[in-house]
């Protein structure tokens, strides 16, 4: 009874709070419009903007500092891997062993996604775009396994390095399936407020998708990651991707 009490006692005061915030910046931007602002609160509120400004232009420098360190370091460290990965393919099927893709990243921007290819060549010429699904005939056997280590994203490394993606981010997606998926899902460019990544929060907690409810789920992940995004997330989002190509939990 008195652990209830004190719940709802807790609840209540936090509304409370958060109306009289509300109520106080209703007022302040009235005054402000009105002119009736002082010049004490008007450089409160600039020094406040300017900070906000300094702190996130500080997360977005060293995000790409480190992307940028990380990528061409692995990527050196990669080659000899990749090399082999390119032979292996092409001597599997025929085709390149790499492929681009056109894919949508920050602020809508277009670039060309590089990745090892893992389908037959011209896997979508009678199709069309269309989502990877579980036991899909397309995928060659080499690029099952490429897909189970997540080794076939190794030569996203260049996007990185290019500064086109980061190594953490929002999964980018093909034009096609981002114009379907403004109409029916609400507030999903805000998911293309930060660069696409070759491994993210959505990725790590959702398997690949393969229906319109696993889109919605993962732009949620996407949101959480860019209101909540730090250089220890991001260190926390590597190593948990370290740890699924190591188990293979991939797909």
């Amino acid at each position: 009874m008195i652990q209830t009490w004190w719940s709802d006692l807790k609840v209540s005061a936090w509304d409370f709070r958060k109306t009289l915030e509300r109520d106080f910046m209703l007022r302040r931007y009235q005054k402000w419009t009105k002119g009736q602002s002082t010049w004490d609160e008007n450089l409160l509120d600039g020094a406040v903007r300017l900070k906000e400004r300094l702190v996130t232009s500080w997360r977005l420098l060293f995000k790409r500092t480190m992307d940028f360190a990380i990528a061409a370091a692995v990527f050196t460290l990669a080659l000899p891997v990749m090399v082999l990965i390119a032979v292996a393919i092409r001597l599997e099927s025929k085709g390149p062993a790499l492929y681009s893709q056109i894919r949508v990243g920050m602020k809508g921007r277009l670039f060309n996604m590089m990745k090892f290819r893992t389908m037959v060549q011209d896997a979508e010429v009678k199709t069309g775009p269309v989502w990877a699904r579980e036991n899909d005939p397309r995928i060659t056997c080499v690029g099952m396994f490429l897909r189970k280590t997540h080794l076939d994203e190794l030569p996203q490394l260049i996007n990185v390095i290019k500064g086109e993606m980061s190594l953490v981010g929002p999964r980018p997606e093909r034009p096609y399936f981002v114009n379907e998926f403004r109409k029916t899902i609400p507030h999903y460019d805000r998911r293309l407020c930060a660069k696409p990544g070759i491994t993210g929060l959505a990725q790590i907690k959702r398997r690949y998708d393969e229906t319109l409810a696993d889109v919605r789920r993962k732009v949620r992940y996407d949101v959480l990651y860019i209101q909540k995004m730090c250089p220890l997330l991001d260190v926390k989002v590597i190593a948990l991707t370290a740890l699924a190509v190591v188990m293979r939990t991939g797909r």
